[in-house]
């Protein structure tokens, strides 16, 4: 090595280091902003994070970065990620350099699940398909969403964060208490206190077999003081939230039972580093349980382009991508779609597809279309015209993913 290459490598891991010492230094007790210091991030928006001051990155791995950065500008960190890179999410977040490596090691090995057909996504449940569908109503979805942006924010380490949660279990409580089959639980997370919620549909006959649905049901306003701003989150992600209930709620009333085992799942904690969404994934291939399809829905109902569905093409799984615009050709021919990226992490369906779990995430618009207004107290139900008739066609979507896919 030339003596001036040494010197630059001796400066950077020096800058590493004491970045480390910075934040490592801080205390790491639960409800510290700076529990999860160490994260993950997408190559391209590492660049562009380069201006925060705590911001330091200690290990390239081509497409993405392990870096550190203090939790005081995780908030700014977000909002790069919505204003410069059109995502929800855009990093995932650790407690330690070590699991940060781990997750990258393991992300490297599922890569090329991506490309693996993981079901049978032939289309012959039409009748019941048709059925559900037309079971779908906007303002059932409307009234959901209109309560969880009720709330102050949803933040996962404000006071209404919990609160909102507690509500959704309840309400999903509700929906399903005529079914002895349903059962509707917290999954609790050691590093914080807002839980994620879980809705659990017990299979007849590969009840081993689970099909996930789920979104993040935390919001976030700014990129400081984020436990004490107003963010109704209408649309990020109420709107992806209520969409899911709705599918829930269609299912359980009809009395439909499914073959396999179908879950819903409101993610805690998604705008600071996917953290709730890479628990419940990283524990499920842990105790190495079958998820053979994950749908994330996060944000649904604002109509900003031609098409009426995106279909995120990146960091998903191509058969189910194809598999979903199936669906659409054959049972909401009224509707088009198209083919959009969003970048690395960019929302729960990555925690599942870094995995190695077949994960899909149909979108409100293209890219650069989204709604404008999200991270703001201006993400109210109005952006959206003051109705959920766009999330109503995620929701048919969703009723007739679940159902082609468990038969």
């Amino acid at each position: 090595m030339k003596m001036m290459d040494l010197f630059k490598s001796m400066t950077i891991a020096g800058v590493a280091l004491s970045s480390y010492a910075h934040v490592h230094n801080h205390s790491l007790i639960k409800g510290s902003e700076n529990t999860h210091p160490f994260i993950v991030i997408g190559s391209d928006m590492a660049q562009t994070s380069k201006s925060l001051s705590t911001f330091t990155v200690i290990e390239d791995h081509g497409d993405s970065q392990i870096a550190i950065v203090d939790g005081s500008e995780k908030g700014e960190l977000s909002h790069i990620a919505h204003v410069d890179h059109k995502r929800c999410g855009g990093y995932f977040a650790f407690e330690t350099l070590e699991n940060a490596q781990s997750f990258v090691n393991d992300s490297k090995g599922n890569k090329n699940a991506q490309n693996v057909v993981f079901a049978d996504y032939n289309l012959d449940q039409r009748e019941l398909v048709e059925e559900k569908i037309s079971l779908a109503d906007e303002l059932s979805i409307r009234n959901t969403i209109l309560k969880l942006s009720s709330f102050h924010n949803r933040y996962y380490k404000s006071e209404t964060g919990v609160q909102s949660q507690a509500w959704l279990k309840s309400h999903w409580e509700k929906l399903t208490e005529h079914r002895k089959d349903i059962k509707v639980e917290f999954f609790n997370h050691s590093s914080w206190d807002q839980p994620s919620v879980v809705a659990t549909i017990e299979g007849t006959e590969k009840s081993d077999e689970i099909i996930v649905i789920g979104g993040h049901a935390d919001s976030i306003a700014g990129w400081w003081g984020q436990a004490g701003k107003k963010a109704p989150g209408a649309d990020d992600n109420a709107s992806g939230t209520a969409t899911f209930t709705e599918v829930l709620r269609v299912l359980a009333e009809s009395g439909y039972q499914p073959k396999k085992t179908v879950q819903f799942m409101a993610y805690a904690a998604e705008e600071v580093g996917l953290l709730g969404s890479k628990d419940i994934a990283r524990s499920y291939k842990r105790a190495n349980k079958n998820v053979v399809g994950v749908l994330q829905l996060d944000m649904t109902n604002f109509n900003g382009s031609s098409s009426d569905i995106s279909i995120i093409n990146d960091y998903t799984n191509e058969a189910q991508n194809t598999f979903l615009k199936n669906l659409i050709d054959t049972y909401l021919k009224d509707l088009t779609w198209a083919s959009s990226s969003c970048g690395y992490a960019c929302s729960d369906h990555a925690s599942w597809t870094s995995q190695g779990y077949p994960a899909s995430i149909p979108f409100e618009a293209q890219k650069n279309d989204m709604n404008s207004r999200i991270h703001t107290a201006n993400d109210t139900i109005e952006q959206s015209g003051g109705t959920a008739e766009h999330a109503l066609k995620f929701a048919k979507l969703a009723l007739a993913y679940v159902i082609e896919l468990d038969n």
